[in-house]
Parts: C-alpha cells; sequence; structure tokens
C-alpha cells in the first residue's frame, strides 16, 4: 500500500490508519529528517522479526535504532544519563544524529539478548513525529538501503514501493527524501565517538 502524505501537517485520519497498520505487526516504510527507514511498533515482536528479515540480519545482531519523540522517552530504554550526556542530546535533538546510548533491560527484552546499548532517533520530521507521539511509544527503525553502492540510499519512495510492496504492508510517499543518513555517535563512553559523519553536524 502506497500512502500519500504530502503535507506539513498530516491528516490524524491517515496517521491513525498507519497506527493501524503498526498495531497489527505491520512494517513500513517512513520519511524522517534523513533518508527514508524501515519502521515498526517497539511492542511488536513480529514486526521486528520482519525487520530483521528485511534487512537480512539477526536479531539477535542486528542494530537496529529506536525513533522516540522526545527526550522523556529515551530514558525508559536507557540507563540513568548524566548530565553531559543530556546536554549533548538536548543540544541537538530534534535533529539528523543517532546517539548510542546504554540500554537498560528493557532493550534486551525487545530484542531477545542481552544487548547492552542501543541507537536513539529523534528526527526534526513533522509526519514521523506526529506519528510517534499519536502512536505513544517507538519506533523500531533501519535506513532504506539501495543496492547501488555509489548511491546508498533510495530516495525516491515509488521505487522503494516498486521494489518492496510484498514485504512491507506500507510506504509512506512523502516526497522524494535526502540521500545522507544521520551522523552517529557513540555516548557510551566518558567522551563522545564519531561512528559516523551524516546529516548532523555538532
Amino acid at each position: 500500500m502506497l500512502i500519500d502524505v504530502l503535507s506539513e501537517n498530516p491528516d490524524l485520519r491517515v496517521i491513525h490508519k498507519i497506527i493501524d497498520i503498526l498495531n497489527n505487526d505491520g512494517l513500513i516504510v517512513v520519511p524522517t529528517d534523513t533518508i527514508y527507514a524501515f519502521a515498526t511498533s517497539i511492542k511488536s515482536k513480529k514486526g521486528i522479526e520482519r525487520l530483521a528479515k528485511i534487512k537480512n540480519e539477526k536479531l539477535k545482531r542486528s542494530n537496529f535504532s529506536l525513533i522516540c519523540k522526545d527526550l522523556s522517552n529515551i530514558s525508559k530504554y536507557t540507563k540513568p544519563i548524566d548530565r553531559k550526556t543530556f546536554r549533548t542530546l538536548k543540544s541537538t535533538l530534534p535533529g539528523p544524529f543517532t546517539f548510542i546510548l546504554n540500554a537498560n533491560n528493557s532493550v534486551s527484552k525487545i530484542f531477545q539478548t542481552n544487548k547492552k546499548e542501543i541507537g536513539i532517533r529523534v528526527p526534526d520530521h513533522k509526519f514521523i513525529k506526529t506519528l510517534v507521539e499519536e502512536l505513544n511509544h517507538p519506533l523500531v527503525c533501519s535506513s532504506v538501503n539501495d543496492e547501488d553502492h555509489i548511491i546508498k540510499y533510495t530516495t525516491d519512495p515509488l521505487a522503494i514501493f516498486e521494489k518492496f510492496e510484498k514485504n512491507v504492508d506500507a510506504v509512506i510517499n512523502y516526497g522524494y527524501g535526502k540521500n545522507v543518513a544521520s551522523t552517529i555517535i557513540d555516548l557510551t563512553s566518558e567522551s563522545p565517538v564519531l561512528i559516523r559523519q551524516g546529516a548532523g553536524i555538532l
């Protein structure tokens, strides 16, 4: 299913249609403030397994991230955050960053492994923020990669739909996405470590 959401202010009826899909173990493709991403509800074990399958990864070894609505949402899935880390998060989020933080026990249950770290995103994007707010819990996500090693990420939602329509329940058409992914920064130790330079600049 291709769902057009071409407005800055998404229709809540459309948002709730998407939420119905997510609440029924759905796997969808969503726009973010960087690239398009596969996404499923954090409460859906089957959805997360489907995400691992479409990414051709073992769930226990996956590095999926959580899309959260705000900083208070993050603390439910991480160990207590110190002031320095909190200041970094507050000064950059929402924005095009993925921060790796020390995970608490709830994360290991979600991913059926003794996962010690989790990537956290709070995109600066009206649609995805509204979706997560209305859903009232995070999405588990992973980028939509392109088989072309030069392009790396598929930016056209229609092309994504053509390729994955049999494997996902919905692709959200928000127009062309960007082709630069989020900046990944590891905040699990004393000093931040840049893992991947992307759209976000510290």
